[in-house]
């Protein structure tokens, strides 16, 4: 299997690059794409870690070369969040970096398996699929939301709430990837929670992202976190094209559209990227009104990405 990351060079890239060279399936391939010149170096420093997972590196303008026979590409390229941004304040920035990427997807490896990691990710996932479209390339079963850091915040949490082993917990997070569009089923999670922590939780998940960046006080945002999130995501996506069954990740990807275009919700994954959209089940008076809530954001979100392309 072939796993090419863009973006290799930065604080998530380089994460990620570690997790996947220890974690990859023994034979595959591990290709790093960054703009930046020290990603030679990072492959390099990467290639003498003991695994049978070869390391190349490509820097420059052009990432055609790192892209030729990917199965599954993981874009995290761009600039992160500083106190006092919101994820859509990236928006002008990293809308032309990941419409650059994706267009070369296109040309270069149409059939892979890609995963959009690069905020605003409500936006940026509608914009890969218009340039997608636009070269006749696009299957919605094969372009993916990274909001995996949602779910492993949330089991997080919740384990540290109530004491319990965050391994054992699994909850399923549906909607987008921002602010109030991020929606913890926390009535699923198996644990039992009052309306005050409830909302008091919700609100901790969906601001997660803010906590670090402040904490990092101007030097980044959630790198390592999202490293280890986009990691388990892209494992997941190499297990379901090796054929392995019962694949099941929450995931930003046109689906139904009954809520809207593009919905974070649990998916089962296969060998052609999403066999099923699976139903996120019953949700609680809260759940159900926090969720029509944020339609309207979610929607702007996903529009803003549409009407860049088309611009």
């Amino acid at each position: 299997m072939k796993v090419a990351v863009l973006g290799a060079a930065g604080g998530i890239g380089q994460a990620l690059g570690l997790l996947l060279k220890t974690q990859l399936p023994a034979g595959s391939e591990l290709s790093l794409y960054d703009i930046a010149p020290v990603t030679p170096g990072v492959a390099a420093d990467l290639s003498h870690i003991p695994t049978d997972v070869k390391v190349t590196g490509f820097a420059g303008e052009d990432s055609s070369p790192a892209l030729e026979g990917a199965d599954v590409v993981l874009i995290s390229a761009g600039v992160a969040r500083k106190p006092g941004m919101d994820r859509s304040d990236l928006f002008n920035i990293n809308a032309g970096i990941v419409k650059n990427l994706v267009s070369v997807c296109a040309d270069t490896c149409p059939k892979a398996l890609i995963g959009i990691i690069t905020n605003p990710v409500n936006t940026t996932v509608a914009i890969a699929a218009e340039v997608l479209k636009a070269k006749g390339v696009y299957d919605p079963a094969r372009l993916f939301g990274v909001t995996t850091l949602d779910v492993i915040r949330a089991n997080t949490f919740v384990a540290e709430a109530k004491g319990l082993n965050p391994q054992d917990v699994d909850v399923p997070v549906i909607g987008g990837h921002s602010g109030v569009t991020i929606l913890p089923l926390l009535s699923q999670s198996g644990a039992t929670f009052t309306a005050e922590e409830t909302a008091a939780l919700t609100t901790r998940i969906q601001n997660a992202g803010t906590e670090v960046v402040e904490a990092k006080a101007g030097g980044g945002s959630a790198t390592l976190s999202m490293g280890q999130a986009a990691a388990r995501f892209g494992l997941s996506l190499v297990a379901a094209l090796n054929g392995e069954e019962n694949v099941v990740e929450c995931t930003y990807v046109e689906g139904p559209g009954e809520k809207a275009r593009f919905f974070a919700q649990p998916v089962l994954l296969g060998k052609n990227g999403v066999e099923k959209v699976l139903s996120y089940g019953d949700l609680t008076d809260f759940e159900a009104d926090a969720l029509n809530g944020a339609l309207d954001t979610l929607k702007g979100d996903i529009t803003l990405g549409e009407e860049f392309v088309k611009a």
